[in-house]
């Protein structure tokens, strides 16, 4: 079954601003460029991953997903769930029996967790909701077909999703994935991901190296 996983990526000037005044605009950005390329890597390691599409207008990040290999597609930058609904007209337009949407700020993203979401018997359709860590958020949705669910990403989008699920008869579940459930928003998600990396070793490369930077630019 052939999954496409798109990403809907704002403007990296414009991401992370919550974070303020935790860190500067430029390490915002850099932030969100190392988050970025860290989840493009952990996409590409997964077997079960037939393509990724990139929905972004920012040129950096149109630079990395092509050096990456991902396909990339113009936002119109009208908000995240528009973005990934383009996103998911351009999977079925490619043919894409499923469709993963998926976060750009989930760093610790693990292959071997995104296989085992990918490989789960669903039926068809269907929709599985991968949570953030307070259980509100949804941090990833996989649809089969592309278009089972419209995307209803922001704050209690868990919640809604499992409702116009269930309102429209499709088949759902919600399901944990750990190494996606640390998306960074806020400060004390930034502390959370310090937190992590600072225990454990491997993986998350361009974030572990932006990480030890803004530690060492504090000392």
């Amino acid at each position: 079954m052939s999954t496409l996983a798109v990403l809907p990526i704002k403007s990296f000037d414009r991401a992370k601003q919550r974070l303020q005044p935790e860190l500067s605009d430029a390490r915002r950005r850099a932030l969100a460029e190392a988050m970025f390329s860290d989840v493009l890597v952990a996409l590409r390691r997964a077997n079960s991953v037939d393509g990724i599409l990139v929905v972004s207008a920012d040129r950096g990040a149109r630079m990395t997903a092509g050096a990456l290999g991902a396909m990339i597609l113009d936002d119109l930058e009208r908000g995240h769930n528009e973005a990934a609904a383009r996103g998911i007209a351009k999977a079925l337009e490619l043919s894409a029996e499923r469709a993963l949407l998926i976060p750009g700020d989930c760093p610790l993203l693990d292959p071997g967790e995104l296989e085992a979401l990918t490989g789960r018997i669903a039926g068809r359709p269907s929709a599985l909701i991968v949570p953030d860590r307070h259980g509100t958020g949804t941090n990833a949705l996989l649809l089969s077909p592309p278009d089972a669910l419209a995307p209803s990403f922001g704050p209690g989008s868990c919640a809604r999703h499992t409702t116009n699920a269930r309102s429209i008869g499709l088949e759902h579940e919600v399901v944990q994935v750990p190494s996606l459930a640390l998306d960074i928003d806020e400060p004390d998600d930034l502390a959370e991901l310090q937190a992590r990396v600072a225990a454990t070793r491997g993986g998350a490369a361009h974030t572990r190296g932006l990480l030890s930077q803004l530690t060492r630019s504090r000392v």
